[in-house]
């Protein structure tokens, strides 16, 4: 069975990063070989946010790359069924609020693989959802 993968916001972020360039070669690695992955639109405005204020990019070149996420990747909304599900998650496992609506949209859509960088690597949520940091040299 091929896992059905979400990505946090930062995995995109590295991909339009060049000041980490082993990251950058991470992330992008991630969206090639990955055949489809799954976000949010909580990604994407977090990931326009970034590019606006750390990146400084123009409005032209933030609405390219998001055509271009949504050219590559499955972009999934959330309701407040999903918020209330993410308030549980956030209590059960002692997130934040924004990763537990990640986790939670995740887990609705059925995804099996959470790659985040700033959540806890290796934790499985509701014994069907793993999150790993790529950015993490396993032995």
């Amino acid at each position: 069975m091929v896992d059905k993968v979400f990505l946090d916001t930062n995995i995109l972020i590295y991909c339009y990063s060049q000041d980490e360039v082993q990251k950058n070669m991470i992330a992008l690695n991630l969206l090639e070989t990955i055949p489809f992955c799954t976000i949010s639109t909580q990604v994407i405005n977090e990931l326009s946010n970034i590019l606006f204020k750390k990146f400084k990019l123009p409005a032209y070149d933030i609405e390219n790359a998001l055509l271009e996420v949504d050219n590559i990747l499955n972009i999934v909304t959330f309701s407040l069924t999903t918020q209330i599900k993410a308030i549980r998650i956030k209590e059960k496992y002692k997130l934040q609020y924004y990763d537990s609506l990640i986790i939670a949209t995740a887990l609705e859509n059925e995804c099996t693989v959470l790659y985040s960088e700033d959540m806890h690597d290796g934790l499985v949520i509701e014994n069907s959802l793993k999150i790993i940091n790529p950015f993490i040299e396993k032995m």
